[in-house]
């Protein structure tokens, strides 16, 4: 099937690791020192992880490959779980069981933080 998915361009990727915490659904990881996505079928296309790049080595392209699966992305999100790598407020910890996160750019870092936390860093 042909539809949008993240593209990494590996010449221009640094390994910086700063696309990773914005994909929840665990597509991206670190290999070798380069960003890779190494399952397709985890990476909806949202392209939250674009703009998070310092070199530019994101895009979205169209293109064949396997469709999104859901249910491959809550089970991947849910072994992070387990594992304590899933995405939790940099305040207070919450994680999304516990409260609505939204990805955020804070101190030059790409992090998560939750809608309680939020108005706290945004008026101190």
């Amino acid at each position: 099937m042909k539809r949008k998915i993240v593209r990494i361009d590996e010449e221009k990727c640094t390994g910086c690791g700063l696309c990773v915490s914005p994909c929840v659904e665990g597509a991206i990881e670190i290999v070798n020192g380069k960003a890779k996505v190494l399952r397709e079928e985890l990476c909806d296309g949202a392209g939250v992880c674009l703009n998070v790049c310092p070199t530019g080595a994101l895009t979205i392209e169209e293109r064949e490959a396997p469709a999104f699966d859901p249910i491959a992305a809550e089970e991947n999100l849910a072994a992070k779980r387990a594992e304590g790598t899933a995405p939790r407020c940099l305040r207070c910890g919450a994680d999304e069981t516990r409260a609505v996160l939204l990805f955020a750019r804070y101190h030059g870092e790409s992090t998560w933080v939750c809608t309680r936390c939020l108005p706290v860093l945004i008026h101190g």
